[in-house]
């Protein structure tokens, strides 16, 4: 069994899309709060928070309503496309409100941007695993998060390049949002021509119930059909689920703080722009788009938990790392490629290892647990950690997010499920075998 790599590529551009523009929030929102508004840090981390207390409701919500969705064009796709259009249009709203320093203007769209990104996430990354069968999910997920990543290289490379600033020193990023939406509307409209997710779904679940044929059963509770979701799971698989969400929560609590403050840090701390933070930035990316593919296979040979707990490693030594750092250095750009790469290895294999517990009908479902606990911890994170920058110093970014990286070591080792090994490829370039379909 080999993976499509094209059509997984496809699949790859909405997330493309999302990812493009979460990178543009991560970091223009937090300069304008400070910068236009002059809003204080820990007041900015609450405000920096809304998306993730908005998706924690939303994304459980719109993947379960797309897994019961039924339309000519896929459960997914409407979700994708309605969501996208939404978006698009309100996020060029922000720049305008930011130059004329309308607060009123800004938090208005901010909101119903917040809320048009919340209605597609679930369904968009719910329709990687719709159309890939489960062995081969790791590396699914590996292509998907490289389209992330270039996502967010297209927004690094375009904040040095179209961000100005004015005879005071204002910056304007009118033309980097406008970049930032023609790209989301481009791979939306790609994906919808070439995508064809009812007879791909259709055929994966057929795959599917081929590959359980000669797989044990668990023994199924009576009301295990009626319930479904994490009620209908055996206990051990419960306590599996539970533990691989809290390492989610764990490790982005980390992460989410440094990547939401990173471009004030690197003015306050650092002394430098929005520009030079982008470098930092780039670089992690960059070095995760180049390991996305090679972690991808790494799962298949040592397992999806062993490259977690060594990406997390990395991770969390990276950030103490960084925290030794009391001005800009240019090491700074090994410890950031080191986060990239340890990121990837994380990523790649976390999300998989969830749907793995889950049954082809419920894959939404459990997409929404994993972005519930996911977007738990980053309305947590944003609030906790721009506290401590507003009240005790912007010293305390780094040590936090190594702090809570580390304790996700701890749970994530306790797991026992999830951790499915896809079959080796035969050849180095079967991994990267696009085949007909």
């Amino acid at each position: 069994m080999k993976l499509n790599t094209k059509r997984t590529i496809l699949v790859g551009l909405a997330f493309l899309s999302i990812c493009a523009f979460w990178q543009a929030y991560d970091n223009v929102v937090p300069l304008i709060l400070k910068n236009t508004f002059d809003i204080p840090d820990d007041v900015a981390g609450i405000i920096m928070a809304l998306d993730n207390m908005l998706a924690l409701f939303l994304l459980p919500f719109f993947g379960k309503i797309s897994d019961n969705c039924h339309t000519p064009i896929g459960k997914r796709m409407p979700f994708i496309l309605g969501g996208t259009a939404c978006a698009v249009v309100l996020m060029n709203l922000l720049p305008f409100a930011d130059n004329t320093c309308n607060l009123v203007l800004f938090i208005t769209a901010l909101g119903l941007l917040l809320i048009a990104m919340g209605t597609y996430r679930s369904p968009a990354v719910a329709l990687m695993p719709d159309v890939t069968p489960k062995p081969l999910r790791s590396k699914g997920n590996a292509i998907i998060n490289l389209m992330g990543a270039l996502g967010g290289v297209f927004t690094l490379a375009m904040v040095s390049l179209l961000v100005t600033k004015d005879a005071a020193g204002k910056e304007n990023y009118t033309a980097l949002f406008f970049a930032v939406s023609a790209l989301m509307v481009v791979s939306v409209v790609v994906l919808l021509l070439t995508i064809r997710e009812n007879k791909l779904a259709a055929e994966n679940t057929r795959i599917n119930a081929e590959l359980e044929k000669d797989e044990p059963k668990e023994p199924e509770q009576p009301d295990a059909k009626a319930a479904g979701g994490f009620k209908a799971l055996p206990a051990d698989l419960r306590r599996s689920l539970i533990l691989i969400l809290c390492s989610v929560s764990l490790w982005f609590m980390g992460y989410n703080a440094v990547t939401t403050a990173f471009t004030k840090y690197m003015s306050v701390q650092w002394g430098y722009d929005i520009k030079a933070a982008s470098q930092c930035l780039m670089v992690a990316t960059v070095a995760a788009v180049i390991s996305y593919i090679p972690i991808g296979s790494l799962s298949a040979r040592f397992g999806r938990k062993r490259m977690i707990q060594c990406g997390v490693a990395v991770l969390a030594s990276s950030f103490a790392a960084a925290a030794l750092f009391t001005t800009f250095h240019p090491l700074a750009y090994v410890i950031f490629a080191l986060v990239g790469i340890s990121w990837s290895m994380i990523n790649v294999n976390s999300y998989p290892m969830v749907v793995e517990i889950s049954k082809s009908s419920e894959v939404g479902k459990f997409t929404g647990y994993y972005y519930t606990f996911s977007m738990a911890a980053q309305i947590a994170t944003p609030i906790l950690s721009g506290w401590l920058l507003e009240h005790v110093g912007y010293a305390t970014l780094f040590p936090y997010a190594a702090l809570m990286v580390a304790a996700s070591f701890v749970t994530i080792s306790l797991t026992r499920h999830g951790d499915n090994r896809p079959d080796k490829p035969a050849s180095r370039l079967e991994a990267f075998d696009a085949g007909d379909d």
